[in-house]
């Protein structure tokens, strides 16, 4: 096995960029470096890009710069567990505070800072509840509660004033993950109104305003099933909807103009984005000019909306943030839909990646779900295929850099990716078809792809394998279990194997959500989480299975994975688990690139018949 396939991880890897909310057009950097991700200042207007080597502690991958831009904001928890405090880490030295020192750790849920004033709002979730907080990053005044509530409240954002907060609720609806937008006076934390399109249509807020003054704030809502653009504003109690029924699919918007004039938003049809600009004055909605690729990528459970996202620089510049699977993520300029987009930082790598094909697969009740793919370049038959599940679930595969992906096609393998039922982008009724009877339905999405890419000979029958993340790795577990024989092969990285013992141990935040999509708590539905959980199935896994797990993940807990480890062997399954001092994410060029080796040998080894069990060489 040749180690060319090593070059799509040696490289820097940038992971996002996120402009900040104050004066001037300073810009944080997230990159994926040998150890974990290092920042650096990007300040456009001079043309410099300032390593940040200083700044080492606290969930970097979600910090943001503070209102004057000379400080780091960003959560420190122990090991990876996301559970701790928020601190601000100066630019020019290494001195951290904790903005928060008399609250109890929690779970971050939302951070947000005013473009205008020393503000920031945090979105916390505790063993009490969720929570909104108003804070002071020069310590000049004490963390203020603005909104506390026992139901779900996430993705708290702030005016660019101050003077106003905004917090996705679930009081109107309690039990059910559908947002509606609370907005509060941050001086008194009293309620100033309320947007909610009703009991089946959640509204998310994006961003507020970036005019001083402006009470505005943009929002997604989904009255017609899809996202769309909405301008609200609570303290006139007037909104202005950018329906665009021209449009099939979702319209996410991302940002707005610095003057507040225009909305940027990709249009998501059937995976495939298009990004757009809506001018509010005209009521023009228009595609910009730009290559094929991802201009966004959606998260969950965390502290932003998106992992990195397409956004607004100084005056009429867009910056266009674009990846494809074989381009790693750089950023192009464009003053509009006239312009051509022009590349201004990171310019594209050369690794000799392959492409992706995106493709519909019909499930077993006639849904469509989509499917990204490749084979390896001078691939003639059949071969070896890795089917990759996303996490989540409500996240999406896009079609964005992975250098496993390209490890995997560099080696013979073909890969796949598939967004299925309880995927994101792909409207309301998509992202929730997966409840309550969690694993049902992406089961059948699963088995459908599965043969879609045998049909098209893509893939050998007898060697596919099945491979994902967090619930991606959950899906994974259970495929190997009911879907007994379709499989060669699981590798699951940070998995949910026994939801009964993993719903005890997770954070509150994870608890919240779990009984949101199953509709119950474990004790109110039993069955249910009996019925998705892998260790349920053990006796019928005939495949080998791999598990790469942390020992301090909140999210999929160590304990629930042990369980499942003893009743596969007990059973007589081929089981290996890896364990790893961390959290849930897996960070580090060196540890992803020492994880696909270890996949590829096992997969290897699954090929020639050998057991994993019995050790790889």
């Amino acid at each position: 096995m040749s180690n060319d396939w090593q070059r799509f991880f040696t490289a820097d890897r940038p992971h996002a960029v996120r402009r900040g909310r104050g004066p001037g057009d300073r810009s944080l950097i997230v990159v994926e470096s040998e150890d974990g991700p290092r920042l650096s200042l990007w300040e456009a207007g001079r043309g410099t890009v300032r390593p940040l080597d200083q700044v080492t502690s606290g969930d970097l991958v979600q910090a943001v710069l503070s209102s004057d831009g000379g400080q780091i904001l960003a959560l420190h928890d122990d090991n990876g567990s996301e559970v701790g405090h928020v601190h601000a880490t100066g630019l020019d030295d290494d001195a951290s505070r904790d903005l928060t020192p008399d609250l109890p750790p929690y779970v971050l849920r939302g951070i947000d800072v005013a473009g205008r004033a020393d503000r920031t709002v945090i979105t916390c979730a505790a063993e009490d509840g969720f929570s909104l907080w108003l804070l002071s990053t020069d310590g000049s005044a004490e963390p203020q509660l603005l909104f506390r509530s026992p139901h779900e409240a996430w993705n708290g954002l702030v005016s660019t004033d101050g003077t106003r907060a905004s917090v996705d609720t679930t009081d109107h609806n309690p039990g059910v993950r559908r947002f509606a937008v609370t907005v509060v006076d941050t001086a008194t934390g009293e309620v100033l109104d309320r947007l909610t399109d009703g009991p089946e249509a959640p509204v998310r807020g994006v961003r507020f305003s970036p005019v001083p003054g402006d009470d505005r704030i943009l929002v997604a809502t989904e009255r017609t099933g899809f996202a769309r653009p909405c301008v609200w504003h609570p303290i006139r109690g007037t909104r202005v909807d950018i329906d665009a029924p021209h449009l099939e699919g979702d319209l996410v918007p991302l940002d707005w103009s610095d003057d507040a004039t225009r909305i940027l938003a990709v249009h998501v049809d059937a995976g495939i984005h298009r990004v757009m600009e809506a001018d509010l004055e005209s009521g023009t909605l228009r595609p910009l000019d730009h290559p094929p690729g991802a201009y966004f990528e959606p998260d969950v459970a965390n502290a932003h909306l998106h992992l990195w996202a397409s956004h607004y620089g100084p005056g009429s510049t867009v910056r266009l943030l674009h990846q494809r699977f074989d381009s790693p993520l750089r950023v192009l300029h464009t003053t509009g839909p006239d312009s051509a987009a022009v590349p201004v930082l990171f310019p594209q790598l050369d690794l000799d990646g392959v492409p992706f094909t995106s493709n519909p697969v019909r499930s077993t009740d006639g849904t469509y779900v989509q499917l990204w793919w490749a084979r390896p370049r001078h691939a003639k038959a059949p071969g070896p295929l890795i089917l990759n599940l996303h996490g989540g679930p409500n996240m999406v595969s896009v079609d964005s850099y992975h250098p496993a992906a390209q490890a995997w096609l560099d080696n013979g393998v073909a890969y796949a990716s598939l967004n299925y039922r309880g995927s994101v982008t792909f409207g309301r009724r998509f992202r929730e078809g997966f409840m309550p009877m969690i694993g049902d339905r992406e089961l059948e999405d699963i088995e459908a792809a599965v043969r879609w890419l045998v049909a098209e000979g893509v893939a050998d029958p007898d060697k596919v394998f099945v491979t994902g993340a967090s619930y991606g790795g959950f899906l994974s577990l259970l495929s190997v279990g009911r879907l007994p024989g379709l499989f060669a092969g699981a590798l699951a990285h940070v998995p949910i194997a026994d939801w009964l013992t993993g719903y005890e141990d997770m954070n509150p935040a994870l608890r919240a959500a779990w009984s949101s999509f199953f509709g119950a708590k474990p004790e109110d539905g039993l069955e249910r989480f009996v019925r998705a959980s892998p260790i349920t199935y053990v006796a019928d896994v005939v495949a080998p299975v791999w598990i790469n797990q942390a020992t301090h993940d909140t999210r999929t807990p160590p304990k629930q994975v042990r369980h499942y480890e003893e009743a596969l062997r007990a059973v007589g399954g081929d089981v290996v688990v890896d364990w790893y001092s961390g959290g849930h994410e897996t960070t580090g060029r060196v540890k992803a690139l020492a994880e696909q080796s270890r996949m590829l040998g096992l997969v290897q080894a699954a090929l020639r018949q050998q057991p994993w069990s019995q050790g790889v060489l």
